[in-house]
This record gives structure tokens, C-alpha cells and sequence, in this order.
């Protein structure tokens, strides 16, 4: 009876993280999960289609994000509704997680084929993020460069954040990397000379505006 509990999924997800801890990921299979939390392989293909899929659940984050961009008010202005995805998704999926989401993170920089699949959640969630912004009313491209930057942000602040020994919010690192960026774009290419405004008229002679001299 026990494999029909809600908690299914967790109890895998838990059980592949210690396996993966203890004897790296490659070496654990997937009956080794099933046994560690105590339920059958049919239910582990029942949630997920591999056993890397315990650390990515790609289509997850995609649906969240399409959700989150057609429930954002229409009123609301493309970088508000951006900045509010970023605080969603930081306190309802990682706060109170760093302890896991770290150990995530290690294996994931552990092993290729996990850093691959990594890349690959990241352009499907760009491609999510994008196309809810375009139904929304945005030129593509607008619409492109607001998910590259949301989902740079996000990646780089959780990065951060499970590097840090304190307690900082990950959604307060996020808006830093923002103002970051922001001030970066401010600033405009390195070497570039800013604008000083029109030109003074020239104090000479001969210079057009002056009366002629006798």
C-alpha cells in the first residue's frame, strides 16, 4: 500500500539525493532509489522518466513560469512582472531549501551530462518565459532579452546563494544582481566618453555668430 502515499515523490527525490551524496550519481540506479524509499520502480516512472529527472523536473519550472505570466495583471508593466516571477519563484521554491538546493547544485557541477541537462532547463525556461511576454503583447525581441535576463539573474543569484554562509534572501541577492545590471547598462561601454551637452560658441575672431571685425 505503502507506494500509493502522496508523498511519493518526495520520499524518492530524498532517497536519490542521499544515494547520489553517498556514491555519486552515476553509480546509483534507479531500483537502489526505489528500495531506499521504500516503493517500486513503477512508481518511480510514474513521476519521473529518468533518474536525472529527481534533480531537474524541467517541465515543472516551464509550466510555473507560463502560469505565473498569464496570471500577472495586464495593467501590470513587463519588468514589475518580472521582478515579481523572480520573488515567486524564490520563496516558494527555494527558501528554507538551501541545505538541498546546495547539494543539487554540487551535483550538477559534478557531471557533465547533469551540466548539459542543466543548460537544456535553462533555454526551456527562457523559451517559457519569452513566449508568455510575446501572448502578453511584446515584440519578440523585447520579449527574448527580458527572459535572458531573467533567467540570467535568477541563475547567478542561486549560485550565490548557496555559496554564502549567511542567511540572506535569495531574492534579495537577485535584485542585486538587477541593480547590477542596471547600473552596468547606465554606464555604457567602458571608454566610452559621455555626452557634455552643446558646445560652447567659440570666443575667435572669425567664428560665425561673432560680429565682423572692422
Amino acid at each position: 500500500m505503502s507506494r500509493w502515499r502522496p508523498d511519493a515523490r518526495e520520499r524518492l527525490q530524498r532517497a536519490a539525493l542521499e544515494l547520489f551524496a553517498e556514491q555519486g550519481f552515476a553509480a546509483t540506479t534507479v531500483p537502489e532509489i526505489t528500495a531506499r524509499a521504500g516503493l517500486t520502480t513503477r512508481t518511480f516512472f510514474r513521476h519521473f522518466a529518468d533518474k536525472r529527472e529527481v534533480l531537474f523536473a524541467e517541465d515543472e519550472f516551464s509550466q510555473m513560469a507560463a502560469r505565473m505570466l498569464a496570471d500577472a495583471p495586464a495593467s501590470m508593466d513587463p519588468v514589475t512582472v518580472l521582478v515579481e516571477g523572480l520573488r515567486t519563484v524564490a520563496e516558494t521554491r527555494f527558501d528554507g531549501r538551501r541545505a538541498e538546493v546546495r547539494q543539487l547544485r554540487a551535483l550538477i557541477r559534478s557531471d557533465d551530462g547533469l551540466r548539459e541537462r542543466d543548460l537544456r532547463k535553462r533555454a526551456a525556461l527562457r523559451e517559457a518565459v519569452r513566449d508568455g511576454f510575446v501572448r502578453r503583447g511584446l515584440a519578440p525581441m523585447t520579449a527574448a532579452v527580458l527572459a535572458d535576463t531573467g533567467v540570467t539573474v535568477l541563475t547567478v543569484a542561486l549560485d550565490e546563494w548557496v555559496d554564502r554562509d549567511d542567511e540572506r534572501p535569495l531574492f534579495e541577492i537577485a535584485l542585486d544582481a538587477l541593480e547590477s545590471l542596471r547600473a552596468a547598462l547606465a554606464a555604457g561601454p567602458a571608454g566610452a566618453t559621455p555626452p557634455t551637452g552643446p558646445s560652447e560658441p567659440s570666443e575667435s575672431p572669425g567664428d560665425p555668430g561673432e560680429p565682423p571685425t572692422a
